[in-house]
């Protein structure tokens, strides 16, 4: 289909190319935006997602999704709508596989936890992160070398405001200047992404919420029902198909203002019923402490041993030895920029939910502890 509105600010040139942190290959098959969709794949950060948590921590049941799988439905969401406006769907496809890569463990209440121990004064935005993880921390400091557009789209994705509609920011600021949200993407793309951010997780967490009686799907509120549908499947069906229909219609990534409105509704009762619930706020108390156990212990041990890896070793704790092989291979990064302030943090915002919770035991119990006592107790009571 020919594309009538939604032409991007600036020129291919800079989208594909200014601001890598190296040359790319220009005969690269594959090109500039799937060769970066490509490069977060295989990236330790993006693997780690499977370990963390979207909405409900460390879910034992299998079919709670998990933020890997809720970083591929906004990407695939995002495919599906640059399509049928006829967007680029390779670059629609890297801003959504790479946009969560700076979630924290334990979701948005951790982040909201290692706020309060951000470096320099700074606000942790996720979304800021995850930029600060592709440019900085990816491949021990070298980095992911993504082009302007993917990495402008991923920093400006933020999935926690609900506009009815959005357009292209006007400026070609490097998104790594930005310390808020306040700003949108430069492209129509990532526009589509941040959209299809919401759109991905509000049925799905309903959905969960559900399948965890956590609500039942008759407390959904009966303008949600009738507007967007009771499941995941129809609710998505729905606000793809809208944003599509209105965003043709009149130029801008929008919705309607009868589903806007309804969505509003959706928005409002999961705050409510699952965000806010006492299941989930139960667990405020637990995970503080946990991260503040990390980042105490963590931080004596820095102050302690700073760059010498061989003194992390003899603590003869697992988690001292995995936190000095990160120092020894991170050093170059964090001298050369000055930022000896972040290691403890950049370490603990990385963690999986499972990691942080058996780093947290192996402070108050070294697993060469319970070896020990299997050794002078045997295995009778």
């Amino acid at each position: 289909m020919d594309n009538l509105f939604f032409d991007n600010p600036f020129g291919d040139e800079l989208y594909k190319s200014r601001l890598r942190l190296r040359d790319a290959d220009d005969t690269d098959p594959r090109g500039a935006y799937f060769r970066d969709a490509t490069a977060i794949i295989h990236s330790y950060p993006f693997r780690r997602l499977k370990h963390k948590t979207q909405v409900f921590f460390s879910p034992e049941n299998d079919h709670i999704c998990t933020r890997i799988e809720h970083v591929m439905h906004v990407a695939t969401v995002a495919v599906t709508i640059c399509r049928a406006l006829g967007l680029d769907t390779d670059l629609a496809w890297a801003i959504g596989v790479g946009h969560d890569l700076g979630h924290a463990p334990f979701g948005h209440l951790g982040e909201s936890i290692l706020a309060k121990k951000m470096p320099r004064g700074k606000e942790f935005h996720h979304e800021l992160y995850s930029l600060r993880v592709v440019d900085t921390l990816a491949g021990y400091g070298e980095g992911l070398n993504l082009c302007f557009a993917v990495r402008d789209g991923i920093a400006m994705h933020c999935g926690e405001r609900f506009e009815r509609e959005i357009r292209p920011r006007t400026s070609d600021t490097d998104p790594a200047r930005f310390n808020s949200l306040s700003s949108y993407p430069s492209t129509w793309e990532g526009c589509v992404v941040r959209m299809s951010d919401k759109i991905a997780y509000m049925g799905r967490d309903l959905e969960d919420a559900v399948l965890l009686k956590i609500i039942k799907k008759d407390d959904i509120p009966g303008v949600v029902r009738e507007v967007l549908g009771a499941s995941n499947s129809s609710i998505i069906d729905t606000l793809v198909r809208d944003l599509v229909s209105y965003s043709m219609d009149n130029g801008v990534i929008g919705f309607s203002p009868d589903v806007y409105e309804a969505t509003l509704e959706l928005v409002r009762f999961n705050y409510k019923k699952i965000y806010k619930s006492e299941q989930l706020t139960a667990f405020h108390e637990y995970f503080e402490r946990i991260l503040n156990l990390l980042h105490s212990y963590l931080s004596e041990l820095f102050s302690r041993h700073n760059w010498d890896v061989t003194a992390y070793a003899a603590e003869k704790n697992r988690l001292a030895r995995q936190f000095g092989d990160y120092v020894g291979k991170m050093r170059d990064v964090y001298t050369r920029r000055e930022e000896e302030d972040w290691v403890v943090f950049d370490y603990i915002a990385g963690m999986t939910d499972d990691f942080a919770l058996r780093s947290a035991q192996e402070i108050m119990m070294p697993g060469r502890f319970s070896m020990l006592f299997e050794r002078i107790y045997g295995d009778d009571e």
